[in-house]
């Protein structure tokens, strides 16, 4: 990633998008998917980062668990990153589901562990959200995301 910054205006436009595939190819760290379902329980999982869709979509892969299940009856999300190293930098998506597949090729296609991996068995579902807001890992400032 070069040096060169650009403030996070409009979560939804192209070059954010892509601002944020680039920070996630290129960033290391810790994940965190917060949901809560339709009576407001919350649950937080340990997630790897997110794919970044062509089409902007914002997905996860997942396994029929709470966070999924929590996620049929309420679609709203939060994504907590923190970046490895020193001090706390990171980033928060504020999401909300618009679609989830499961088609296994596509899924495999997308897994960043190796194909076959069987640790998890089960339905995998590739769950697709708008981002609807970012913010710093700290703070309520919008971030300055390396392009």
């Amino acid at each position: 990633m070069s040096s060169k910054s650009t403030l996070v205006q409009n979560p939804t436009d192209k070059e954010t998008i892509m601002n944020l595939k680039d920070y996630f190819e290129n960033t290391m760290g810790t994940g965190v998917l917060a949901t809560a379902d339709g009576d407001g329980r919350v649950d937080a999982a340990i997630y790897a980062r997110p794919h970044i869709l062509e089409d902007g979509g914002i997905a996860f892969i997942m396994l029929d668990r709470l966070t999924h299940k929590n996620l049929e009856t309420n679609p709203y999300a939060t994504f907590l990153f923190m970046e490895n190293g020193e001090g706390y930098r990171g980033l928060r998506l504020f999401l909300k589901k618009l679609r989830e597949e499961t088609d296994a090729e596509r899924i495999a296609s997308l897994s960043r562990r190796c194909p076959g991996n069987s640790e998890a068995g089960g339905t995998k579902f590739l769950v697709v959200f708008k981002l609807e807001k970012i913010l710093n890992l700290i703070g309520p400032d919008k971030p300055d995301i390396r392009a």
